[in-house]
């Protein structure tokens, strides 16, 4: 496995060209079971680059870059036995060039970034695009794999790729959850003690919803304020909402493909969760983001 840390070192991607699609794990690190299973995912479809990188442009100046936990040999000794075939870790400055440099083109997101977690994280998702398009023009993947759990994110970047007819196939896997139904997170090592049971809110609201759904309940306020409900357990709800997928929009009637996702802070920590369902006048089942089978 190798370690690359320049542009210039990612000329040794082209060794895994062409056989088979060279396949693109974006992360920030501190790496989790949830990572390590969007790399597996990546294996079963070609050889794997995992980029670890914390990137500033998300972080709003309240937030917890400075903080967010960097476990780089930890991360390192967890994708070995994985078989990935390089690990690219950049400076800041070979992502976005020296601090006193020109003014830098940026990627600016559209309307599925209003709202959720765009609505009290203004940047956010501009911040995700432009570092996300970067490193597809740094290493130029045939296919990249994102988390589910980051529903909203995989959905913006979705409409980037369409939009800008980037020569890329996007997969989503599935969330990855704790024993307990915690959807694994980085930021779950701030939860200590009691806040670890606390946070177990997020899945409960949303196991609330989905089985009023599987009961026949379709009305959206209703739902909504059960979640809610189940969410006030929490030091502060952020969200709670049930939007359409792909576009994220409040739709007239719930059915389809549809996304329940909830935001609160529990301590220290800004947790968020999801459930994507496909709703049926028969029934609901488990959702995707990207297609049936589409980017495989």
């Amino acid at each position: 496995m190798k370690v690359l840390r320049t542009r210039a070192e990612l000329e040794q991607l082209d060794a895994w060209r062409g056989a088979a699609p060279l396949v693109l794990v974006p992360t920030m690190g501190a790496l989790h079971q949830g990572h390590l299973s969007l790399v597996r995912l990546g294996a079963e479809l070609g050889p794997v680059v995992v980029t670890i990188f914390v990137n500033p442009t998300q972080f709003g100046p309240s937030e917890d870059f400075d903080a967010y936990p960097r476990t780089l040999e930890a991360d390192l000794d967890l994708l070995r036995p994985l078989g990935v075939k390089a690990v690219f870790v950049p400076e800041v400055s070979e992502v976005y060039g020296p601090a006193d440099g020109p003014a830098q083109v940026t990627v600016q997101p559209g309307a599925r970034a209003a709202g959720l977690c765009g609505g009290d994280r203004p940047g956010h998702f501009a911040g995700v695009l432009t570092v996300v398009a970067k490193l597809f023009g740094m290493t130029r993947p045939d296919v990249a794999v994102f988390g589910r759990k980051d529903a909203q994110q995989c959905l913006v970047i979705r409409q980037m790729v369409e939009d800008l007819h980037m020569p890329v196939r996007l997969v989503d896997g599935p969330t990855m959850r704790e024993e307990d139904g915690l959807a694994m997170s980085s930021r779950n090592r701030y939860l200590e003690g009691p806040k670890r049971q606390q946070a177990l809110c997020l899945v409960r609201s949303l196991r609330r919803a989905e089985e009023m759904l599987a009961a026949g309940v379709r009305e959206r306020a209703v739902l909504r304020q059960a979640m809610l409900d189940v969410l006030a357990e929490s030091d502060q709800a952020e969200y709670a909402e049930i939007r359409g997928v792909p576009d994220l929009q409040e739709d007239a009637t719930l059915s389809g493909m549809t996304l329940l996702a909830v935001a609160a802070r529990v301590g220290p920590a800004r947790l968020i969760d999801n459930l994507v369902l496909d709703i049926q006048p028969d029934g609901i089942e488990p959702g995707h983001l990207l297609g049936p089978g589409k980017d495989i």
